[in-house]
């Protein structure tokens, strides 16, 4: 069993320079995982995630959080700093931790690095065309 597992993934819902109201953390889903790295993040103890009913573009899927921002990176090493739209590309390396809180323990998925290989930009509810003619 190896300690850290490098993977693709698409990225959705990445949240890195701001919490998410919910989880009062940094996060991001890390989707549309492999079999074979499925199996590696298993082997570390990590819960695969997947909702074929609410979100199947996303396929199986992990969700980092974290209490500091997430720092994402381009192919070249240089900081992105836009906010990153569902579906860019990635390349992550991940670790895991153990926790406990409250009576519970588990493992978590931990983000090392994350790097951006193919960029959507994030569209947001801002670009939405206000045309009179599509006015109900």
């Amino acid at each position: 069993m190896s300690d850290k597992v490098k993977l693709k993934c698409d990225i959705y819902w990445a949240q890195l320079n701001r919490k998410n109201e919910m989880s009062d953390a940094y996060q991001v889903n890390l989707c549309n995982l492999s079999d074979k790295a499925v199996a590696a993040l298993e082997d570390m103890g990590i819960s695969i995630q997947e909702n074929a009913v609410k979100k199947p573009e996303m396929g199986k899927y992990i969700t980092c959080k974290s209490q500091k921002p997430i720092k994402a990176f381009d192919t070249d090493g240089v900081d992105i700093v836009e906010d990153i739209g569902n579906g860019s590309k990635a390349v992550c390396l991940i670790s895991a931790y153990n926790w406990t809180y409250k009576n519970k323990k588990g493992v978590s998925p931990s983000l090392s690095k994350l790097v951006v290989t193919d960029l959507v930009e994030y569209a947001g509810a801002n670009n939405v065309s206000v045309d009179d003619e599509d006015v109900l």
